[in-house]
């Protein structure tokens, strides 16, 4: 689909789970979890929207201690997600065991889903989304921060910033 319309179809499923009560999660690790935080209290604090970002650090390390790391999202989606919630998933190399299992919770507890993901064209995470972003890079910072600018731009058209 054009980017507009993905950008078009992720304002939308965003305004629709917080207008329904629900709200935006975002997960991501290392650089990605940086970015999750980072949009997470952007969307909520300039956007309007409830949104929040599954890593805090306690429960990471508490969840990977006792369950696995690769469970750490899908256990927080457990306690926490449910129908209607939007999950924005975002993976530079698209295949990181914990990202895909939090996809998967979200899925089992009728999430919306939104992927972002980089490296090969053929990433475990890029289709599994309603909507799936990929940028066709290997290099982690050009990856991630096309991610950061994908994310910034939906919320930035979506407050009527550079129509002017």
């Amino acid at each position: 689909m054009p980017l507009s319309e993905g950008f078009d179809r992720v304002r939308d499923a965003a305004h629709n789970a917080h207008n329904a009560g629900n709200k935006v999660i975002y997960i991501g690790n290392g650089g990605s979890a940086a970015i999750a935080s980072h949009l997470a209290i952007d969307y909520s604090k300039n956007g309007g929207i409830r949104s929040l970002a599954f890593n805090d650090s306690s429960a990471l390390t508490c969840l990977g201690n006792d369950l696995g790391y690769e469970n750490v999202f899908a256990k927080q989606l457990d306690f926490h997600a449910r129908a209607g919630d939007l999950l924005i998933a975002i993976s530079s190399s698209g295949k990181s065991p914990n990202i895909l299992a939090g996809v998967a919770a979200a899925r089992a507890h009728d999430c919306g889903i939104v992927t972002l993901s980089g490296f090969s064209g053929e990433n475990a995470l890029r289709r599994t989304g309603d909507i799936n972003f990929y940028v066709r890079s290997s290099a982690y910072g050009f990856v991630e921060i096309a991610h950061l600018s994908l994310c910034h731009a939906i919320l930035d058209l979506d407050m009527g910033w550079g129509n002017s």
